[in-house]
């Protein structure tokens, strides 16, 4: 043992290489109880192929050895060798010392499979070994919440945070109030976020979320601020705190904590949308804008902040603005017929009706489907002076919509003229 304990000490000097000279060296002459040793000292120092070498030999001389084989299961898992721990770990039975981890272990490997049912099989074979073992059960709550069954989830968490309240460093708690949001029920899921008692930026999110979900805005804003006191730099929590702010009628306060997010993250496009908005109800017309041109050239492919343009823009009579914007959109590659449409009838506002008539060309090759975009562009080209497309046109709309009675009379009063 005195080569593996110079070994030791090498290591502990930061003397890598000599440490493993040493064990390499020795390990012909070791006697079995000192490979032992030697394998856990490769197995500590990340050497997991050189102590599966070492147990193989071991598992080989001993094979009624257990320990040796939870060892080397841990290794294949490790090496992400699923299928030979597998392998490994289903040669215990219920009369092995070992045989409960290796069916916790064996579920593990079957849900990283994909293997649901298998796993799951293994661990109520766990379960009726130690019934009241709150590992099993938070794993088999586990299971089923990463399975979508938050119901069934459920009494499991239950069962286990009866027994053991804290599981490694997750509070089942959290997991509890988690599978309760997941299946819509916000109150109990409150209930058991306020016995959690870590104050975890993760958790603290997601508590003021499903309080939120909850039209609890008044613990949402209490646990949202909590967390920007903890972590100012917890980006996603300024938006939600903004919408909860003007949820509550607080719309000042709203818009200062969208501001104080951009001041965070001035690359998030969803908060200059949300700051947009806020500013354009209050009345900052031009800021409200402005913000949300920034959100539009953060992402040109932003929807929703380009029809909150168009719209606003149309209310303002700004045909001009919609004009550009459009055109600035299309020369960037965005493909979208409405937006055509939308410049068509800007183009068509402003008497530009030779663009108009173009815009409105382009769009009907994606938009002859759509009532509202033949009604649209069949009067526009009867006051156009076009008055066979404009006929062939509403003729299109009517195969669509032969009860509205108003277009099919107009049509019969442009023949007759």
């Amino acid at each position: 043992m005195e080569e593996i304990q110079k070994a030791i000490r090498q290591m502990e000097a930061h003397k890598t290489e000599d440490a493993i000279n040493t064990l390499t060296s020795y390990l012909p002459e070791a006697d079995e109880e000192e490979r032992f040793t030697i394998a856990e000292l490769y197995m500590q120092w990340g050497m997991l192929e050189e102590a599966k070498m070492v147990l193989h030999e071991l598992i080989q001389r001993y094979p009624k050895e257990q320990e040796l084989k939870v060892m080397m299961a841990e290794i294949h898992i490790d090496l992400d060798e699923d299928d030979e721990a597998i392998e490994l770990l289903n040669q215990f039975g219920p009369e092995d010392e070992d045989y409960l981890q290796a069916l916790v272990q064996l579920a593990d490997l079957y849900q990283a499979q994909g293997l649901y049912e298998v796993a799951e099989q293994k661990l109520l074979a766990a379960k009726n070994v130690e019934p009241n073992s709150a590992i099993i059960d938070f794993a088999l709550g586990e299971l089923a919440f990463s399975n979508g069954e938050y119901s069934k989830s459920i009494p499991y968490y239950e069962n286990a945070m009866h027994h053991q309240p804290v599981i490694g460093d997750i509070e089942v708690a959290t997991r509890l109030a988690e599978a309760y949001a997941a299946n819509g029920e916000f109150e109990q899921a409150l209930e058991f976020f306020q016995k959690v008692e870590e104050d975890n930026p993760d958790v603290l999110f997601r508590y003021g979320f499903v309080a939120f979900q909850a039209h609890r805005n008044d613990i949402a804003i209490h646990v949202w601020e909590e967390l920007i006191e903890k972590d100012p730099y917890f980006q996603s929590v300024y938006p939600h705190l903004a919408q909860a702010y003007d949820s509550e009628g607080m719309p000042k306060e709203a818009l200062d904590m969208a501001k104080k997010g951009l001041a965070k993250d001035e690359f998030n496009k969803e908060l200059y949308h949300l700051a947009g908005s806020l500013s354009h109800r209050q009345g900052s017309k031009e800021e409200g804008y402005r913000l949300m041109r920034e959100a539009v050239a953060l992402d040109p492919g932003y929807k929703e902040a380009v029809l909150f343009l168009i719209e606003n823009y149309k209310s303002d009579g700004d045909y001009d603005q919609i004009i550009d914007l459009i055109q600035e959109l299309i020369s960037l590659g965005e493909e979208d017929p409405n937006y055509l449409w939308e410049l068509a009838q800007a183009l068509e506002e402003e008497e530009r009706f030779k663009e108009a008539y173009e815009q409105y060309s382009q769009a009907y090759i994606s938009l002859k489907e759509d009532t509202d975009f033949l009604k649209s562009y069949g009067y526009f080209l009867v006051e156009d002076g076009r008055m066979e497309e404009g006929i062939r046109v509403f003729k299109e709309y009517l195969a669509i919509d032969p009860a509205d009675t108003e277009i099919e009379d107009f049509v019969e009063r442009l023949n007759e003229e």
